[in-house]
């Protein structure tokens, strides 16, 4: 049996007033993980376990069962894999967003979604001013960036911009977690040490940044432009077992995703990484393009982990329109052409169906809350629930799973 997990990052939500108590899975209109949650089993997955932030990279990594203590870096590194930066011992990488700061504020984590071609020339700019030999930054996807830090300390605190919007900027800054007088190694930064040069990072790229042309230009457009750096999810390079090995069966497996940090986790389990024409990260991200990729991904392939990232966007935004309208794509164009395509296959596949995590509209970050789950595969015992939403799951026959307790189960056919 093959095997497909379509996951919608961030579909999760809170019960909303203005929906008269319902949450977004609840009032939008998704016929097809209905139909799918009635055909097949469903549950509920802790993805974020006890000490851990609610991100994406650790909820994903849940996901694919991965043990978080043995094999967290932080999200860098998963997305320093991903564009193809290859970590040496003592090399340090975090996530660079390009940001927007309004005042003291940080008034949002994307820098207006700014498009990855201006977002390069920012990168490169200071690349050019700020690297050396102990300083690298590369160019990621739309805000999403990297920097490399030769000797840098992971031992410190730094703050997920997605986390704090409209927030003042300054008590957010990077903070030491660790006391340390002296550096291992006569390469190696103290964590004090290390924080200090980040922030500092930080703040000369204002500077630089405030009156770039690619600035001035989206200012005079009516954006907001992308006028600093946050630095953040520090780690080293991380030690994961690909999932063939954890499973057999899978000998060949593929990862879609518009996300680095996704494609950085594919690498590192050994799924190839699938580039899609269109593939933005956003609501108007090419569906239909992503869903081919994965449906012919699937005809070689014995695994394919289908990642759309729209939902988690909106739910960062606050846009609660926005977020059922994504949430509906997702039905009708990810879910619905998988299922009809594969339920014709003569070839059995199994399909899953989860969010890694909610992101609240009202809270416009994410939270740690179980999500619901449904598995489907031709001939599966239906456990008698009728919907796919946060309240259904918790009446499913799979019950509250936790650590590899999904994958294992998805994997078990």
């Amino acid at each position: 049996m093959k095997h497909i997990i379509l996951l919608g990052d961030g579909m999760a939500d809170h019960p909303i007033a203005a929906l008269h108590g319902q949450t977004l899975l609840q009032h939008a209109r998704t016929p097809y993980m209905d139909k799918l949650a009635a055909l097949g089993r469903t549950g509920q997955l802790v993805t974020v376990p006890a000490g851990f932030h609610p991100g994406s990279e650790v909820a994903n990594l849940s996901v694919l069962g991965y043990d978080l203590p043995t094999v967290y870096e932080g999200r860098g590194v998963l997305e320093a894999a991903s564009i193809g930066v290859d970590l040496q011992p003592g090399e340090m990488a975090m996530r660079c967003n390009l940001v927007c700061i309004e005042g003291d504020l940080l008034k949002n984590h994307s820098a207006g979604h700014i498009s990855t071609e201006e977002a390069d020339t920012l990168i490169r700019f200071l690349q050019a001013e700020l690297g050396d030999e102990r300083v690298r930054f590369y160019t990621g996807v739309q805000y999403r960036h990297l920097l490399v830090l030769r000797g840098g300390n992971k031992h410190i605190d730094c703050t997920p911009p997605h986390d704090v919007p409209l927030h003042p900027f300054r008590p957010l800054m990077v903070k030491a977690t660790e006391r340390e007088e002296s550096a291992s190694d006569a390469a190696a930064l103290t964590a004090p040490e290390t924080a200090d040069l980040l922030n500092r990072l930080t703040l000369r790229s204002q500077e630089l940044l405030k009156n770039h042309p690619v600035n001035r230009s989206r200012i005079a457009r009516g954006k907001d432009p992308a006028n600093s750096i946050w630095l953040w999810s520090p780690g080293y390079r991380p030690r994961m077992t690909p999932l063939s090995e954890r499973f057999p069966q899978v000998k060949r497996g593929a990862v879609i995703s518009a996300v680095d940090l996704i494609r950085g986790i594919g690498y590192y389990a050994g799924l190839r990484r699938i580039d899609v024409a269109g593939a933005t990260g956003l609501y108007d991200t090419n569906y239909e393009n992503k869903v081919v990729a994965a449906l012919e991904a699937l005809r070689t392939d014995d695994f394919v982990y289908l990642h759309i990232e729209a939902s988690d966007e909106a739910g960062h935004e606050g846009d609660i329109v926005l977020k059922q309208r994504t949430i509906e794509d997702f039905d009708a164009r990810v879910v619905r052409p998988v299922y009809e395509a594969v339920s014709r296959w003569s070839e059995p596949v199994a399909i899953a169906v989860l969010p890694d995590h909610p992101t609240p509209c009202e809270l416009r970050t994410h939270t740690a809350e179980p999500v619901p789950f449904l598995i489907w595969y031709a001939g599966i015992e239906a456990d008698g629930v009728t919907r796919y939403d946060e309240f259904s799951a918790r009446n499913g026959s799979y019950g509250l799973l936790h650590g590899d307790e999904f994958i294992r189960q998805f994997m078990s056919r």
